[in-house]
């Protein structure tokens, strides 16, 4: 079964660069689709820090004003590679900087306009909240 006992809430960031470009990468851990950097909220983390943090982590980007997209429940989907149960906080972002640095989560990386990321291969989740996006533009 799983090794969880509660969901785990976590938080996805959808950075933008001064171009309006965002950075989406692949990672292992959602086979052979695009999604945004992220990860797991800390024990005594607000939210928001989680946010920034692993922006940090994930890419090397500082980021700022961040603005909360929605929520959405992950229960045992197998699009991810594991068996877990998540809450995702996804967050809308900016950063000045194009120079990513990946960590060992992710294998590539691209800047893209948020219209044309809709023509990748995107998780179902990461794609639900570009489109909240795009419409709240």
């Amino acid at each position: 079964m799983t090794d969880q006992i509660f969901p785990e809430p976590t938080v996805g960031v959808f950075i933008f660069n001064p171009s309006g470009e965002m950075l989406l990468v692949k990672s292992h851990k959602w086979p052979g689709k695009y999604v945004v950097p992220g990860g797991h909220v800390e024990l005594g983390e607000r939210i928001e820090e989680a946010a920034i943090r692993e922006a940090k982590e994930e890419t090397g980007l500082d980021v700022y004003d961040l603005k909360f997209i929605l929520f959405q429940q992950f229960v045992y989907d197998t699009s991810f590679w594991k068996k877990r149960h998540f809450i995702f906080f996804d967050y809308a972002c900016k950063t000045d900087s194009l120079a990513v640095e990946l960590n060992d989560e992710a294998q590539e990386h691209v800047w893209v306009e948020p219209e044309a990321a809709l023509r990748l291969p995107l998780d179902t989740y990461t794609r639900t909240a570009l489109e909240r996006i795009i419409a709240k533009k």
